[in-house]
């Protein structure tokens, strides 16, 4: 079918002399006519519509217009023709519109939806309706936010009308920063997607740190010549959890202590569950006692050590990890205290049992571009402690340089910031959601446990990092999780529908005031290195 709509503006200063002239009279017989008359329900309904009318041209500036609408349907054959129309005055009239076959005049309807801009006299008066501007522009057929930042990558297709949709989430001038929200069921394509993103950044240069707890970017990574680090039992790469590194603070600040045993107890937090603050002020203590062990204190110049650059120029250097203490030191503190005898016994697996992985010094070096930290082998009780070791590790890695774009990946976030996590890891995630553009980087939030996202402290954490990401998309939900999101995002009713009958690979992206149905694409290629 062809959908031909017209707009015909009419004069505001005649139309509101006749609506006065009409309210005048209708009012007139409102009061004098008998109120058992037929038609002074009528009339009441025409007098409040004129005056609702004149009200709104006078006090709100909108414009009265003509409204027409005309359909042309065709097909093969007369039957075909006859459901066709059928169903679709159905479907019109099932929205509460009325329809009008243009019997004998036929023709002049078919002309009118030809792309003539001729709206035929003879069928004007029949089929006209009053309309204001605001209600005017909800009819106009074409509506549909698109989005092409001039030097973003392509992500996919507009659903609605197939435009391209390119997005530079770098674009300080169009988004308040460059961070990412992917919510979506399991198999509703959000894993895809985000491998489909490091893919498009990695061929730009972008810098890029993924937490895996699932194990589903190790086939990637090995393709894109990323560098994979794992932590587990059977893994023989470990990272020191007391490492002070000298990009932990930026160039001409102090703190380097204090703002590492904020970190640490957050991290302990997890371990001995909410201490109080008589507890944290005890356990802050032994760890100030743990970094003197080795010459650390809070005077900065401590956390360097002399070194040899030739034998002419003597040099200072930033302590390693082997000049940090680890959590067998920390055990062997608490041990000499009876008030911590508690906090003790609960590190007993990381020195001497199943995690004692834990307790070594940092082995590895991350120079690659791509870095993708696998956490699966700590299992489901254990998994919240490796990600926050490695959240830490390229929050450090993210602050080196402002001027090189970067990202980090924080997939299944729920862990970090849910009800299993505590308020001083989910503090520290939303500094990274908060303060990461100012070091040129994209934080990259990825759930499909909507519930738990929001589970911690009546849900300020979860909504914070979802109120910091300029560009949100939200693949299929469950309508338990849709309830959920609505309370915390401006989902409208429509979008709540669309969310809920995306199909596999589609999704409803948000992307500053933009809000488009977007069904994500890729080449052969692309699928068979993010599929391989």
């Amino acid at each position: 079918m062809n959908i031909s709509i017209f707009y015909e503006k009419k004069d505001s200063y005649k139309t509101i002399r006749e609506l006065t002239y009409h309210i005048g009279n209708v009012g007139v017989d409102l009061q004098t006519k008998n109120k058992n008359s037929q038609d002074i329900d009528i009339a009441a309904f025409t007098y409040n519509d004129a005056k609702y009318i004149r009200k709104q041209m006078q006090v709100d500036n909108e414009e009265l217009y003509f409204l027409y609408i005309y359909i042309n349907v065709y097909a093969e054959d007369k039957k075909e023709l006859e459901y066709i129309l059928n169903k679709i005055e159905g479907i019109v009239q099932s929205k509460g519109m009325q329809t009008r076959r243009a019997y004998f005049r036929q023709e002049q309807a078919f002309l009118s939806c030809m792309p003539i801009l001729e709206n035929n006299e003879d069928i004007k008066q029949v089929s006209k309706r009053n309309i204001l501007t605001q209600g005017l522009v909800s009819t106009y057929p074409f509506i549909s936010s698109s989005i092409f930042d001039e030097q973003g990558i392509y992500v996919g297709t507009n659903i609605y009308n197939n435009s391209l949709v390119f997005i530079d989430r770098y674009d300080t001038g169009k988004y308040k920063n460059a961070n990412l929200s992917i919510f979506g069921t399991s198999g509703a394509g959000k894993s895809f997607y985000t491998k489909l993103l490091i893919l498009r950044n990695r061929l730009l240069g972008i810098e890029q740190y993924v937490i895996d707890p699932d194990r589903e970017y190790t086939n990637l990574c090995k393709k894109l010549g990323g560098t994979m680090l794992k932590i587990g039992p059977t893994s023989n790469t470990y990272i020191n959890v007391f490492d002070i590194r000298k990009e932990s603070i930026e160039e001409n600040e102090k703190g380097y202590l204090a703002t590492k045993i904020s970190k640490l107890i957050g991290f302990f937090n997890m371990i001995f569950g909410e201490i109080d603050e008589e507890e944290k002020a005890i356990l802050e203590d032994k760890l100030i006692e743990c970094y003197a062990q080795k010459g650390i204190t809070f005077d900065d110049e401590s956390l360097y050590k002399t070194g040899e650059e030739d034998k002419i120029t003597i040099t200072k250097v930033f302590k390693n990890s082997r000049d940090m203490p680890i959590l067998e030191d920390l055990y062997e503190i608490l041990d000499k205290d009876p008030k911590t005898k508690v906090l003790k016994t609960k590190l007993i697996p990381f020195i001497k049992g199943s995690l004692k992985y834990f307790n070594e010094y940092t082995n590895i070096e991350l120079d690659n571009t791509l870095i993708v930290a696998d956490v699966y082998d700590l299992g489901e009780e254990n998994l919240q402690y490796g990600m926050y070791i490695f959240t830490e590790l390229f929050w450090d890695k993210i602050k080196i340089n402002r001027n090189v774009k970067k990202a980090i990946y924080l997939d299944e976030i729920w862990r970090l910031i849910g009800v299993t996590s505590n308020k001083n890891v989910a503090s520290f995630i939303y500094k990274i959601f908060k303060t990461i553009r100012k070091y040129g980087g994209s934080a990259v939030a990825i759930t499909q446990d909507i519930s738990d996202l929001f589970s911690l402290e009546n849900g300020i954490y979860g909504k914070s990092i979802l109120n910091n990401s300029s560009i949100k998309t939200f693949f299929s939900l469950e309508e338990e999780n849709i309830k959920i999101l609505a309370q915390y995002s401006n989902l409208s009713e429509k979008e709540k529908v669309e969310i809920k009958s995306l199909k596999r690979g589609e999704c409803l992206m948000f992307a500053g005031e933009n809000h488009i149905l977007t069904k994500i694409e890729s080449n052969e290629y692309e699928k068979e290195i993010i599929s391989g």
